[in-house]
């Protein structure tokens, strides 16, 4: 394991101690600007994308890619850009990841109709792949072993509270200013937070000395991950038997089996498969994955809980739901510290068993369950994601090798993208199934269907404990 003085003093060799602490702690600052405002953006523009389809005069199923191509492109390209910043520099990738951010955000507000937004929204989830690949990996490396927890706790504390803030955020700013503008807001706060990473980040050359970035692999990658989230976003939609979505499926499993051939047999892969053989970094990925599709499938199935089964305002709706990301944001930096102290395994287990119970929790709630039960029920599923999340997020950066960090932040936020996929996929799947074509509301059919999609939820969050439990057995 690197010592504290390799970990925090690499990147500015021949900085005093004190001056490189306080330089990370800067280095914090810029990152977490960006985390916030990548969040806000994303929980922004899924409540207002109906808003911006009354303005175009637009179809839903042309408006709804504006959030559905942002998933794509994030998704397809995660890895690529984890990789250009393990060959390349962190900073390069993180600062070119803000330029385009910004400018995509200015575009996407001048956008004249749904056709060119959807456009100007590719293009910014270019730089949010850059973003949020590359923000895990500058921070593992520019603070010591011993602060990791904690530092990822405290990104994660931004993270929620950008979730917790844009929705009613994003409808001030539309009621008074329009739609545009949540797009808008997006340039001051990412200047500023261009202006912290150019200042404070240290310049880093990257360490894929030899290497070559590897084109096939990227492009199969690309194209099955795009298919398969493609699939699964659109398979409720679609229809699950339909030729397009039977299609993408193939599609996706035909390139990512031609991904893995191919990765086995390249000098210099894009993703390095021996990081998997590491328990720690392959339970660490797939309890993150299972994690989030337990997250989604609350934030999926709640508003029909509350607004469509009890017949709460959409304000109510939101306080109430407002509860699970703010005990996220107070728990993530806590237990982020204690697992730099006594360890990861404790709190990852502990978290995912605590999720277990209380989408359990969830999936008994009823017609006349009082409201303070659930907003309990809903601070539990916060407790249970807030002590997991950095204690996880550290094991796994911590078990990648410094070259290999750029490409483990990007498998770190495809579990996360695809995880919340996969969450709003088999929760649409059960509750339309157990619905029965029933139209949604106060009646036992949807009560019926809420639950087994909570029970499914914590079905898997279950699993989640049982691979951790497994792969962790012995470890710290």
């Amino acid at each position: 394991m690197e010592s504290p003085q390799s970990a925090a003093g690499s990147l500015a060799p021949g900085t005093a101690p004190a001056r490189v602490e306080s330089r990370a702690w800067w280095v914090l600052v810029a990152v977490a600007v960006g985390t916030f405002m990548s969040a806000l953006d994303g929980s922004v523009v899924n409540v207002v994308w109906p808003v911006m389809g009354e303005a175009f005069h637009a179809k839903v199923s042309a408006i709804e890619w504006v959030v559905v191509i942002y998933l794509l492109v994030v998704s397809g390209t995660l890895l690529v850009f984890g990789r250009l910043g393990d060959l390349h520099g962190y900073k390069k990738t993180y600062v070119a990841g803000f330029a385009i951010f910004v400018t995509g955000s200015a575009l996407c507000g001048l956008s004249p109709n749904e056709y060119v937004l959807v456009g100007f929204r590719a293009f910014q989830a270019i730089g949010a792949a850059m973003l949020f690949s590359a923000s895990p990996a500058i921070l593992t490396t520019s603070f010591p072993p011993q602060r990791r927890g904690q530092v990822l706790g405290l990104q994660g504390t931004f993270t929620y509270l950008g979730l917790t803030v844009g929705p009613p955020l994003g409808t001030f700013l539309t009621s008074r200013f329009g739609w545009p503008s949540i797009f808008y807001i997006n340039v001051p706060v990412g200047l500023l937070a261009l202006f912290l990473s150019l200042r404070f980040i240290p310049a880093d050359t990257g360490s894929g000395d030899g290497e070559r970035f590897d084109v096939p692999g990227a492009l199969t990658f690309l194209v099955g991950l795009v298919a398969l989230v493609l699939a699964l976003n659109q398979g409720s939609e679609w229809g699950w038997t339909s030729p397009a979505v039977i299609a993408s499926l193939v599609a996706a499993v035909v390139s990512l089996s031609a991904f893995v051939v191919l990765e086995t047999r390249r000098e210099s892969p894009m993703m390095d498969l021996s990081l998997f053989s590491s328990r720690t970094f392959s339970a660490s990925s797939v309890t993150a994955l299972l994690n989030y599709v337990g997250i989604y499938t609350v934030i999926f199935l709640m508003p029909s809980y509350l607004e469509q089964a009890r017949g709460l305002t959409l304000q109510n709706t939101g306080m109430l739901l407002m509860i699970m990301p703010l005990v996220m944001a107070t728990l993530a930096p806590i237990a982020g510290s204690l697992s730099d102290r006594f360890g990861t395994r404790t709190p990852v287990i502990a978290g995912m068993v605590v999720l277990a119970a209380s989408l359990t929790g969830l999936g008994l709630l009823g017609p006349a369950t009082p409201l303070w039960v659930v907003g309990v029920t809903l601070a539990a599923v916060g407790v249970g994601v807030g002590i997991f999340v950095s204690p996880n997020t550290s094991a796994l950066m911590g078990a990648a090798p410094p070259h290999r960090r750029g490409i483990a932040s990007g498998i770190l936020a495809e579990a996360r993208n695809v995880g919340m996929v996969l969450g709003v996929a088999l929760a649409g799947a059960v509750f339309t199934s157990v619905l029965h074509g029933t139209q949604p509301g106060g009646n036992p059919a949807t009560f019926s269907a809420l639950s087994m999609g909570f029970f499914a939820a914590a079905i898997v969050a279950a699993a989640g404990a049982v691979v951790a439990m497994v792969a962790r057995a012995g470890k710290a």
